[in-house]
């Protein structure tokens, strides 16, 4: 299988540098992981969007998969209270 190139929206990566260093890098492997399977079985495609969840501790990671060009963009990273707002 190829592998998928990551890209990350300047808002995900602004919303990055607000969480605390122990979780950033936990979140940060399970991005980098996407890209060997960009559908593990641990993410949920969510209601009535093209894009899917996947879940990390307390955090939440939104991404959408364009399998055309081999692609994961990372939408949208935050706490799980704040991550549908």
């Amino acid at each position: 299988m190829a592998k998928y190139k990551i890209r990350v929206k300047k808002s995900a990566e602004k919303e990055l540098r607000k969480i605390p260093k122990k979780e950033l890098l936990i979140i940060l492997d399970k991005i980098k992981s996407l890209s060997g399977t960009p559908r593990p079985t641990e993410s949920v495609k969510l209601t009535n969007q093209e894009k899917y969840r996947l879940r990390v501790g307390k955090y939440r990671v939104l991404y959408k998969v364009e399998d055309n060009i081999l692609t994961i963009f990372v939408v949208k990273i935050g706490h799980r209270k704040e991550i549908y707002r």
